[in-house]
């Protein structure tokens, strides 16, 4: 292995490393987005105590479970991010990486069904 070949090496593995730490991120971000979403029912009841308002909020609604969808789709991103890491790893030390966009699908297709569930349930409350 010549000299030019190793700093490429370690360019790509490093640019692997960066696009993990993305997918952890966006990870985080999605579990915080459930979390929110979980949480979300309690939190317009409180406003509307505080308001003096008698807000029709339901109890058992959509949001506990589209905001625990999100949770788990986070932690599901944080684990296979972390696999698509070591395959794109061992891909790249033996120089035959071929990208795949099928994380990508799991992760925007869960996402976009949690959006049209949300969005079903603000209409039905609204």
């Amino acid at each position: 292995m010549d000299q030019n070949t190793g700093s490429k090496n370690i360019s790509n593995h490093l640019a692997n490393e960066r696009t993990l730490l993305a997918w952890v991120r966006t990870g985080i971000g999605i579990m915080a987005f459930g979390f929110v979403v979980v949480k979300f029912s309690l939190f317009i009841r409180e406003i509307s105590l505080v308001l003096g308002k008698n807000l029709k909020v339901p109890q058992y609604g959509y949001s506990a479970p589209i905001g625990i969808l999100l949770v788990a789709v986070g932690a599901l991103c944080l684990l296979l991010s972390l696999f698509r890491y070591h395959k794109a790893a061992r891909q790249i030390d033996s120089g035959t990486f071929h990208y795949s966009p099928v994380l990508l699908f799991i992760i925007v297709g869960f996402v976009f069904l949690a959006g049209i569930a949300l969005i079903i349930y603000l209409l039905k409350t609204a």
